[in-house]
């Protein structure tokens, strides 16, 4: 794989580089300038980082439902589950209804 002349080698930053580099962003500890020329890519690179770092946060922070422990497909399916106990109970309701509207009869 060859480079251009003038042009940086590609740099990969791993998870972990790029949540330090985000938190000193917010922190004010660094700039954009600074972070790129530290990490070894280029501002671009630190700009997209911050980007998806805050699309991120924003979508975890709209999940989120302060004051209930569990994830979001727990909740759903605790929901679900007194769903289902809701619609049996109605269902047995309506066959005791059923049963004593046309007589004692078995069925058949």
């Amino acid at each position: 794989m060859s480079t251009q002349p003038g042009r940086k080698k590609k740099r990969f930053l791993a998870p972990q580089e790029k949540y330090e580099i985000w938190m000193q962003l917010v922190r004010g500890e660094t700039t954009v300038a600074e972070a790129a020329e530290q990490a070894r890519v280029d501002r671009a690179t630190i700009s997209k980082l911050r980007e998806v770092a805050k699309a991120g946060a924003l979508d975890a922070l709209a999940q989120s439902r302060p004051g209930r422990r569990g994830t979001q497909r727990d909740v759903e399916l605790e929901e679900a589950k007194a769903e289902a106990e809701r619609l049996r109970t109605a269902l047995a309701e309506m066959a005791v209804r059923l049963t004593l509207a046309e007589g004692k009869e078995p069925w058949g």
